[in-house]
């Protein structure tokens, strides 16, 4: 990473306040139902999630926001936000990244001001994949290395909730974070120029864990 990158870093690290320690993207739920065991159940899960599930859409829309916020289209950045909110597949998943976006465009509007922001208009909630593109194209940011960020950020988060979900412990995790890479970096750069028509996925026990967290007696997690 070039010093020219280093925002990035900082935006998607653990002290960034978006408060993402908070969502466990349906993983509580199934951790408590038995979808997920252990460390190899962990990583096949994720790996599903980000090939073909919330990740994969997310980068889509990122690189599509971002191109959108270079041209500075605001009519596009508003359809592509209504978008992203309407692709949640739950009430959960709608308020783990509206919660998400929005804080990190507090952050950012507080600490990283760009004009870009500005093209958002009145929207009242912004989903974190649109927040996160328009800050990268504020600064400039190559959007490569924002989508190799982003999906870290998103796998790094989840494995972290697993740890403290027991599932498994902390050199277990490095290792899933490691296997996970290429994977990240695959589809980072198929997403990179990918329109809305590639938006879809097929991770139904993702989906039906976040939907039945919503009435799991106790827990942890937001999501």
């Amino acid at each position: 990473m070039s010093g020219r990158e280093l925002p990035l870093a900082i935006w998607f690290s653990p002290m960034f306040p978006v408060g993402a320690f908070a969502y466990s993207h349906g993983l509580e739920r199934a951790r408590e139902c038995g979808d997920i065991g252990d460390a190899d159940d962990l990583r096949d899960w994720l790996s599903t999630v980000v090939q073909r599930g919330a990740l994969h859409n997310d980068a889509i829309l990122l690189a599509n926001a971002y191109r959108a916020a270079m041209q500075s289209d605001a009519n596009r950045v508003g359809e592509l936000n209504e978008l992203a909110m309407a692709m949640a597949t739950s009430r959960e998943r709608r308020l783990e990244t509206a919660t998400q976006g929005n804080a990190f465009l507090l952050a950012i509007k507080n600490s990283w001001p760009c004009a870009t922001f500005d093209l958002l208009g009145g929207s009242e909630d912004v989903t974190y994949p649109i927040a996160v593109a328009l800050a990268a194209a504020g600064h400039n940011l190559p959007l490569d290395a924002t989508l190799d960020m982003y999906g870290l950020g998103f796998v790094s988060n989840l494995v972290s909730a697993a740890i403290r979900l027991g599932i498994m412990g902390q050199s277990d995790g490095q290792t899933i974070i490691a296997a996970l890479i290429p994977i990240l970096r695959e589809v980072a750069q198929s997403c990179a120029s990918k329109n809305i028509d590639d938006l879809g996925g097929s991770t139904f026990r993702s989906d039906l864990a976040s939907l039945q967290h919503e009435t799991q007696y106790t827990r942890l997690f937001r999501s």
